[in-house]
């Protein structure tokens, strides 16, 4: 099929406004799936996206439709992830399109990530096309978002067009609007050379690495010798194919089309997304533009529960960075939790991710410790260094400043709720820079606040203060120097490592009490008594103590003189205080896995 005939286009939405529903809906109209085949969420592969609802992986898929003027078009579908954590893979299958489908719930109007979606869509001078979804809703105003589309986002609100995915309405007008307004692919250049973007990677236990790619100019076929511009090797393509939705191998890929291609490629690690594919003999002298090298933001420990699963969890671990080259991990050891792995993360949920499907693909029993961000410290003799463990941050006079990630967020909620907003962002230690009113009864926050306050619990009291209708999306903003410490929990005078944490000056204090009653009443009582202390380079800024097991040594005495008592109660204090100078404090792992799971 002629590249005139060919539309590649992306499907942008807020989380759970309906866009794999769409997909579905797609699929069937343009016959591309038997209906043997149909369900619910098909381009939902993994059990994990179907659960949560969520797109985790990107999914491309061809169809063939016939529009009403009679011509046979091929339509490329790349379905992309929602959440704010694969924003870098939503860019990337954005920049193999020519256009999007903007969708947006008829009951709920523009959310914080439509706004950042189409942003990235306007960034690749990419054809919108608004669709208002779910107007089968008996809360759904359409005027309202066609208005909203206008005012918020600067698009024609009249071109939107109304459907519901999940009735099958609209389907028919949605496709001929992708015939109609998005336009057809062009050569990169003229020069015949081969220039693919990989915009995503899998990897088959039988074929190896499967790269996802749009070819922008030239073809690649079986045979052909390839090389990628940020990888030393060079490779020869085994088989080349497009998504129906399944891999169907195919003759060659052209300029315009979007597939994959497999060649003797063993490790994820050996292609990386945003990079450019040539021919290794005849190639084009410069990469194709928009590759950056992704970076893990959340880092946290994770440990076996049983210490024998280490070389389990290690294997599991390998495979999963396969599949998902984001995702990293190093070795460390624990005195508290024993051999372990250093991990890093996209983001919070990237990070619940990975371990969800260490428990349910692998079947292990993992703990995880408090995530931590990347902190950039320059040292008194003008080094400077990155520190994503508390446990490496140099002590407080080799330090000169200490920088903090910042993100800038927007906060979308009902206009009753602004003051409880507000209130909860400058808790966080943010920064409220502009406030806008959306429509009668909705207003957008932007501002800026520490990476490190949004990653627990700040979405889940966003949601429930604003009673499940508000809604956020961040970006990453640079850095910004602030009064770090690193805080250490002291149990009878020994560090434990596992709940060692860098945080604020003006929130130790808080956090450190509350460390130190969590503590309090998950370790067990000695025979001697137990302080808990928090520190701050040597000073201590809270404390609990656990009271000594006590025996009553003065049972056997039924009278007599009362010296007798006294000398089995002072003998009682000497042991007491001789077990305290020499006693060890035994921590049952329990202890640790209650604290550290139980949030912050």
């Amino acid at each position: 099929m002629s590249i005139e005939l060919t539309r590649n286009f992306s499907i942008i939405a807020h989380i759970d406004h309906g866009k794999t529903t769409l997909s579905d809906r797609l699929l069937e109209h343009t016959q591309t799936i038997t209906e043997r085949q149909q369900q619910d969420q098909l381009l939902d592969s993994m059990e994990l996206e179907r659960e949560k609802g969520i797109t985790i992986k990107s999914h491309p898929v061809a169809m063939n439709y016939k529009a009403n003027d009679g011509i046979t078009y091929k339509l490329n579908l790349l379905d992309t992830p929602g959440h704010v954590d694969f924003s870098y893979e939503v860019s990337r299958s954005l920049a193999a399109c020519e256009g999007a489908i903007l969708m947006i719930d008829a009951a709920q109007g523009v959310e914080a990530q439509t706004v950042a979606n189409v942003h990235l869509a306007m960034e690749q001078n990419l054809a919108i096309i608004p669709v208002i979804n779910k107007i089968d809703l008996p809360a759904a105003d359409v005027d309202k978002c066609r208005q909203q589309l206008e005012d918020i986002l600067a698009l024609p609100g009249d071109e939107a067009i109304p459907a519901s995915a999940k009735m099958g309405i609209g389907i028919e007008e949605i496709l001929e609007a992708v015939v109609a307004r998005i336009p057809a692919p062009t050569d990169h250049a003229d020069d015949g050379l081969l220039r693919c973007s990989v915009f995503d990677s899998i990897y088959d236990n039988f074929r190896g690495v499967v790269s996802y790619v749009r070819c922008f100019s030239g073809s690649m076929k079986k045979g052909t010798r390839i090389k990628l511009f940020h990888t030393p090797k060079t490779y020869e393509i085994k088989e080349t194919g497009v998504f129906r939705p399944a891999m169907t191998a195919v003759g060659d890929i052209s300029s315009g089309d979007v597939g994959y291609f497999i060649a003797n490629m063993k490790s994820a690690a050996e292609v990386k997304i945003g990079d450019t594919v040539t021919e290794s003999k005849n190639a084009c002298a410069e990469p194709l533009s928009g590759y950056k090298e992704i970076q893990p933001m959340v880092f946290s420990g994770i440990y076996p529960i049983d210490s024998s699963d280490y070389e389990a969890l290690k294997a599991a671990m390998a495979k999963l960075q396969i599949n998902d080259a984001a995702f990293t991990f190093q070795a460390e050891s624990s005195v508290a939790l024993g051999f372990g792995f250093r991990c890093g993360f996209l983001g919070l949920l990237h990070m619940e991710i990975i371990q969800e499907r260490l428990r349910r693909e692998f079947n292990m029993d993992v703990i995880s410790t408090y995530p931590s961000v990347i902190y950039e410290v320059t040292k008194t003799d003008g080094s400077e260094i990155v520190i994503d463990n508390p446990s490496l941050l140099p002590e407080p006079p080799e330090i000169q400043e200490i920088r903090e990630p910042m993100v800038r967020i927007f906060i979308m909620i009902p206009a009753e709720f602004i003051g409880d907003v507000m209130q909860l962002l400058m808790d966080k230690r943010g920064i409220l820079e502009n406030t806008e009113t959306i429509d009668d009864s909705r207003v957008m926050l932007t501002g800026t606040v520490p990476l490190a306050e949004i990653l627990v619990d700040f979405n889940d009291k966003l949601k429930s203060m604003t009673r499940g209708y508000g809604s956020m999306d961040y970006e990453h903003a640079g850095y910004r120097p602030e009064k770090m410490v690193k805080m250490d929990m002291l149990i009878a005078g020994e560090p434990i490592e596992a709940f060692s944490t860098i945080v604020h000056t003006d929130k130790a204090a808080p956090y450190g009490r509350d460390l130190a009653k969590k503590l309090k009443d998950v370790i067990p009582t000695q025979m001697f008594v137990v302080a808990i202390q928090a520190t701050i380079g040597g000073k201590i800024i809270a404390r609990e103590t656990i009271s000594a097991m006590r025996k009553n040594v003065t049972a056997k005495c039924y009278g007599g003189d009362i010296s007798r008592k006294r000398k089995l109660l002072e003998k009682q204090k000497k042991g007491k205080a001789k077990m305290k100078a020499f006693g060890k404090v035994s921590i049952p792992q329990d202890a640790f896995i209650r604290v550290l799971k139980s949030g912050d």
